[in-house]
């Protein structure tokens, strides 16, 4: 039996417990239903599993036996997240979301399943490692900061060693047709800001405004500055990306308040660049606001740092994709995307890649279907195998016996 045909023979079950964490999605770091889940599917497993007690994060290092020397054995680390996001599914599946204002709207509910699988496949075979595996179930990953929770918490060192490569498989329902396997050396995904800002005036009677302080107009003005000011002050050949997605001012259409605001996020892969951005927000609100006689507070945080995949480390994975599933389905993206991954923290301090699996389900148009986030997205099950294959490839070949 080769590894693709054991990772068909438990596709079922991956199902299974995919659906029911798409059931039952949970938001943010407290995730004790779909923790208890996960410990519940590697019960049994010869593991040393840690479950997270402050976060709802499981660690579970799995030891090689083909090791000369454990003490120095290389160490692969393995990453899934598993929370949800906070939208309302609007898609009629057998298994959709029970719970209201919640869905696994960006798969992650997929990449646990396949990682549950790929530490079925390599207990399997642990005769055949030559070094540990971390698996990193983590959550908080949607603006939570679970990685770097995680990390604080030690999952680095969690095999006694340093890790020494780490890998994490991400679903795309979109974009790439299904089953494809797809990244790139260098930036795979960008840095993520959160910008805020509130502008205070002086409220009043809408029918006199020359009494009355404004800041409605002056956030309104931002908002369209703030767009000119990226294509004219930025490289054309640099990517930035601001877009609002959050206005708020007023109680009722007769009343001028006191207050008004918006919220934005920042999309860059150069760190320059975000930088750039940075400065360029504080001017344009600080000279529109001072236009218009209201006081301007600037909340601008730094969220999450560009996905960076060590080059080696790409051209590993996808010359072990291609050897698992034929070169045909490899597929090297011609620019990053615009997306933002907290596994970046982990790259940072260890060389790995993130990898993309086309899971647009079937009948659909790769180029049209619904995007990650969306609450009309859908994955396609049938990739769930070839992750979990994928996931424990990488491992057997990273720690195989020279």
């Amino acid at each position: 039996m080769t590894l693709l045909d054991d990772a068909a023979g438990i596709s079922a079950d991956l199902a299974d417990l995919r659906h029911r964490l798409h059931r039952r999605p949970e938001i943010g770091l407290k995730l004790q239903r779909t923790q208890q889940a996960v410990l519940e599917a590697l019960d049994g497993l010869d593991l040393e599993i840690t479950p997270g007690r402050d976060i709802g994060s499981v660690t579970a290092v799995l030891r090689g036996e083909a090791a000369a020397d454990p003490d120095i054995a290389p160490v692969v680390l393995l990453r899934a997240d598993m929370d949800a996001l906070p939208v309302h599914e609007e898609v009629d599946l057998p298994f959709r979301s029970t719970v209201d204002g919640a869905m696994h709207a960006c798969g992650h509910d997929l990449h646990t399943s396949m990682l549950v699988g790929a530490a079925r496949l390599l207990s399997d075979r642990r005769d055949q490692l030559a070094g540990d595996v971390v698996l990193m179930f983590q959550p908080g990953e949607e603006g939570y900061h679970g990685a770097a929770k995680m990390i604080d918490g030690g999952i680095l060192s969690a095999a006694g060693r340093a890790a020494d490569a780490a890998y994490a498989l991400h679903v795309l329902p979109n974009q790439v047709p299904r089953g494809t396997i797809a990244s790139r050396p260098g930036a795979v995904m960008a840095a993520s800001d959160g910008l805020f800002v509130t502008a205070r005036g002086y409220g009043g009677h809408a029918a006199s405004p020359h009494l009355a302080h404004d800041p409605v107009p002056a956030i309104c003005e931002m908002v369209i500055a703030l767009q000119t000011a990226i294509t004219r002050r930025i490289d054309a050949f640099e990517a930035a990306v601001l877009t609002v997605g959050r206005l708020k001012a007023g109680t009722k259409h007769t009343v001028i308040p006191d207050t008004a605001g918006f919220e934005a996020t920042v999309r860059t892969f150069d760190r320059s660049v975000r930088r750039q951005v940075r400065e360029l927000v504080h001017q344009v609100c600080n000279g529109i606001a001072d236009a218009h006689g209201v006081e301007v507070d600037i909340e601008y945080l730094e969220e999450c740092p560009v996905t960076l995949n060590d080059a080696e480390a790409t051209d590993f994975a996808f010359e072990t994709a291609g050897g698992l599933f034929g070169d045909e389905r490899m597929f090297a993206l011609p620019r990053p995307l615009t997306g933002t991954e907290d596994f970046s923290r982990v790259l940072e301090r260890v060389p790995g890649a993130m990898v993309l699996i086309g899971a647009c389900p079937e009948g659909q148009d790769p180029e049209t279907a619904p995007s990650n986030h969306s609450p009309h997205a859908v994955f396609a099950d049938s990739v769930l195998a070839d992750g979990a294959a994928l996931y424990s490839e990488l491992a057997l070949r990273k720690l195989s016996v020279n």
